[in-house]
């Protein structure tokens, strides 16, 4: 049983595999169904504790939750007792008296869910829904689900990871997770997009981004978070494009059988354009419907446990 989602880090082969299968298995058992709620967590609260700003993931989650039949509480920071200065630790003590059992939280600081899970402050299942710049786990699992629906076991595919990875809590969960799961990983990057100590990391690095396509099976283009920086890291938007964006000219390159990904939401006309993030091999809306999938698979084990009687009630019911 996963007590704790804090990193893709802290995944082995094993408990990756398994979520990924458990949300193959999501998939299969509410896809056609007019009624798409399983009974599995029914009873139980997630709350979704959310000190940054959020509609894509907080959603997801809230979805997966409800497809569960938990009870979902969505808290913001805006407009709430955090605003007023209320730290991490009494919200926190204020969940523990409301008898949350999971706890999906996103947080500026990185480490924050870390904290919030071995502190000892709330007896409950933590879910990082993504930390400052450290990780976001459940995004890298998506991305990993829709890599494998389309080409299968990632044993020696070659995933190109393109942008601002220094600023990128999904780049890190993604290197993690796909070097686990046996891919080849490659990140391309102007170097004051790269952060120290890359060269320790699984992966191989590039910084011209035509010369590693044509043997690619998956290209994934991550934002430019501007929101982040604080310096010039680059000349320009158009520069930046020009250098790094994907284009038709780009794209063009790439194997037949390669797809493209971005974990939302685009820049488009900066890193990627909007003919390629539209066209047919582009899985970015299909990475936000297999993120319900993924996150019911998580809360799922989180929460129920991998009890086979439980996924058997499950299919009978569908």
């Amino acid at each position: 049983m996963i007590r704790h989602l804090l990193s893709t880090a802290d995944l082995s082969r094993a408990d990756a595999l398994l979520i990924l299968d458990t949300a193959e298995e999501m998939a299969r058992l509410t896809a056609g169904r007019s009624v798409k709620k399983l009974p599995t967590l029914r009873g139980r609260t997630v709350v979704n504790l959310f000190f940054e700003d959020s509609t894509r993931t907080r959603t997801s989650f809230e979805v997966a939750a409800k497809r569960l039949s938990a009870d979902v509480v969505n808290f913001s920071a805006k407009g709430s007792s955090v605003s007023k200065g209320e730290s991490l630790k009494d919200t926190a003590l204020t969940l523990a008296a409301m008898g949350a059992d999971g706890v999906v939280v996103r947080h500026a600081a990185s480490g924050a869910a870390y904290r919030l899970a071995t502190s000892g402050w709330i007896d409950a299942r933590v879910l990082n829904a993504g930390d400052g710049t450290h990780e976001h786990p459940t995004q890298a699992l998506l991305d990993a689900f829709t890599i494998r629906r389309h080409l299968g076991p990632l044993d020696g595919r070659r995933i190109v990871i393109v942008g601002d990875v220094i600023h990128s809590r999904v780049a890190r969960s993604n290197v993690a997770l796909l070097s686990t799961l046996g891919a080849d990983v490659v990140l391309v990057a102007p170097p004051t997009l790269l952060p120290l100590g890359v060269e320790q990391w699984p992966v191989e690095v590039a910084y011209d981004l035509d010369g590693v396509l044509a043997d690619a099976d998956a290209v994934m283009m991550l934002r430019v978070q501007r929101e982040r920086m604080n310096a010039a890291f680059f000349p320009s938007a158009r520069e930046y494009s020009r250098r790094y964006g994907l284009d038709v000219r780009r794209f063009a390159r790439l194997p037949e059988s390669a797809i493209v990904l971005h974990p939302g939401p685009m820049n488009r006309g900066m890193e990627i354009t909007a003919d390629v993030a539209d066209s047919p091999r582009s899985v970015i809306v299909e990475q936000v419907s297999n993120g319900v999938y993924v996150r019911m698979a998580a809360l799922y084990l989180m929460l129920a446990g991998a009890d086979d009687d439980v996924m058997s009630a499950q299919e009978g019911a569908a």
